[in-house]
């Protein structure tokens, strides 16, 4: 399975549908089942911004340290693999002409020439997997 790490609280907000789209600054031609993995890292300033933990709260999730790291928690579809063609401060406009607004704006880097990850059927996992993450798009395999 295909798999890409991400940072807390982003993956927990897409694991909790509450997040659709994951900005990189590459590319990937991949598309189907990926896995989304919490790497070792919190973003504490991305858990302290309003938006972010009111959503979190909505779910229990208090305190940065309640996150799960470490760990491949949900599987999605990678639908799609988009640029960012125009940027404000409150929307961006893809290469589609997809208009990314509100939260999921606030939860992404739109910053024209970067690549929007379009993520669909995010289901969390029943038990978490344990692994440790690599950069970029890898490759996992149950031992």
């Amino acid at each position: 399975m295909k798999v890409i790490s991400i940072r807390q609280p982003w993956v927990t907000l897409i694991a909790l549908g509450e997040k659709e789209y994951e900005t990189r600054s590459w590319q990937v031609k991949y598309r189907g089942i990926l896995g989304i993995h919490a790497s070792k890292n919190i973003d504490h300033k991305a858990f302290r911004d309003n938006a972010v933990s009111t959503i979190l709260a909505k779910y229990g999730i208090k305190k940065a340290e309640e996150l799960p790291t470490g760990v491949i928690l949900a599987v999605c579809k990678l639908k799609a693999c988009l640029k960012v063609e125009y940027q404000n401060d409150d929307h961006a406009i893809l290469q589609t002409n997809h208009l990314i607004t509100g939260k999921e704006f606030a939860f992404g880097d739109f910053s024209v020439g970067r690549y929007v990850w379009q993520l669909a059927n995010v289901q969390q996992l029943p038990e978490m997997i344990e692994a440790k993450g690599k950069l970029g798009l890898w490759e996992y395999k149950e031992s």
